[in-house]
């Protein structure tokens, strides 16, 4: 089972209860479709197309010209898959046949054409019919997380299909891919829990939570939950975004790394937040809305502009083997032309949903749009590492009207909804607010900061 400590003083604790549009903490199932998308979203794109509203016209305009997202397409699946060096990677023969999955599902949804579902289903079926290991170098625990919330998300969009082998598909991500993730946030392949970026532990918690909600499995999904809050790895919040400053940014750890690294973690964590929300979790809230400061930093620092970071040392090895430090001094110089498909899902959470300032971010997703899927970012992995089409999946009307940014002293309490019903803004949170303060020292190796600034 998946470790996930509070530092001291933090606790866990059950807390207000869910709207009645979601899942239920006493119930005994989650709320489907509801990993990326409800029901509702796939309406709101169906109703959308339909009368030819912009922009889920060129959205979907982006989704039908994808080779991916054609009826004709043929599954390749293996009894084992690959990824890693020193192993016959054939991971690439998963990944396209997933993300064929999904915007063949996606695309049924919004035209109604029987046609794309049946691919679907036949992709998806034929794959876990089939696959029973993941292997290769670590990059295996990637493979996992990456292809494992991936597709689950597929399989939701037609987990009520009449051919579609539900059992057999939630036995196959409980065996295969669940495990590893499982086993990554735990163990972190045996390495100080500072030898893995951030983007390592966000794969692995994207996998544990959409396949738990995938397969009912609650005290998964709390498990992963209680990571994003508390976890000793780097994928957690206040380790991802470490640094809060008194300008409304706050660091993304990854910045010192590389921008496609940042860009994929800021995507994962968005998904994240994205499925928990659909679930009746709050992530995107929590902390004071933090993960809104960091997205907003990301996207000033993609756009070209100055950000400020604060050099961070992380301790590297294995427990009980090698060991070393590596210092990262300063945010990684960055390409304003690169982009990848995460904006449009972020921007109108905050924007249309909770009526917050997030002007960078909305800069950044005006700039990204249409956002295209898998196959519109190059062939090699990284443009496959989001399954996209933000542009008709998430552009939504205002919900609420604008409030205070957070942080400020206008501001409601962080997880509230400023007087709205929950019910109609989306969520609330059951598993329970408190953060874990700082950076936390933890067994076999320590993130040491040295901060400039207001630090929270």
């Amino acid at each position: 089972m998946l470790r996930a400590t509070a530092a001291a003083g933090a606790a866990v604790t059950a807390t207000t209860a869910l709207p009645a549009t979601a899942a239920t903490a006493a119930g005994s199932a989650f709320a489907h479709p509801g990993l990326l998308h409800t029901r509702a979203d796939l309406t709101r794109m169906a109703d959308r197309v339909k009368a030819g509203a912009a922009p889920y016209t060129a959205g979907f305009a982006r989704l039908t010209a994808n080779r991916h997202a054609q009826s004709g397409w043929t599954p390749n699946p293996q009894t084992t898959v690959y990824r890693g060096e020193g192993s016959p990677q054939n991971y690439a023969t998963l990944y396209n046949d997933i993300h064929a999955a999904y915007q063949n599902g996606l695309r049924h949804h919004v035209s109604g054409d029987s046609a794309y579902a049946d691919t679907a289903v036949a992709i998806l079926n034929a794959w876990s019919a089939k696959l029973t290991s993941l292997e290769g170098s670590a990059d295996r625990f990637l493979a996992a997380g990456l292809y494992g919330y991936q597709f689950a998300n597929a399989a939701e969009l037609v987990r009520d299909h009449p051919d579609f082998d539900l059992s057999r598909f939630q036995e196959m991500l409980t065996k295969v891919f669940a495990p590893l993730s499982d086993d990554f946030l735990v163990r972190h392949n045996g390495a100080v829990v500072t030898n893995y970026w951030t983007n390592w532990d966000l794969t692995a918690m994207a996998c544990v939570l959409a396949t738990g909600i995938f397969c009912d499995d609650r005290s998964q999904v709390t498990r992963a939950i209680d990571y994003f809050k508390h976890g000793e790895g780097l994928g957690a919040i206040r380790n991802a975004i470490p640094v809060v400053h008194d300008d409304g940014l706050a660091e993304w750890l990854e910045a010192g790394r590389d921008q496609g690294h940042a860009l994929l973690g800021v995507g994962l964590m968005g998904t994240f937040c994205e499925m928990a929300w659909n679930q009746g979790y709050d992530l995107y809230g929590y902390d004071d809305s933090r993960f809104l400061k960091g997205a907003q930093y990301v996207a000033k620092w993609s756009l070209g502009g100055d950000v400020s970071y604060t050099a961070n040392t992380r301790a590297k090895g294995a427990i009980g083997g090698w060991s070393g430090r590596e210092t990262a001094s300063a945010a990684a110089g960055v390409d304003p032309s690169m982009t990848r498909p995460i904006w449009a899902m972020i921007a109108n959470h905050y924007t249309k949903r909770r009526g917050l300032p997030a002007s960078y971010v909305t800069r950044i997703a005006a700039k990204s749009a249409p956002e295209g899927g898998g196959g519109d970012y190059g062939p090699n992995s990284g443009g496959y590492d989001q399954l996209g089409f933000g542009t008709l999946a998430f552009t939504r009307d205002r919900a609420v009207t604008p409030r205070p940014a957070p942080g400020s002293a206008a501001s409601p309490q962080a997880g509230t909804t400023g007087g709205q019903d929950l019910a109609a803004t989306g969520s609330a949170d059951v598993v329970g607010w408190s953060a874990a303060a700082g950076i936390t020292a933890v067994a076999g190796g320590l993130l040491l900061l040295r901060r400039r600034g207001r630090t929270q």
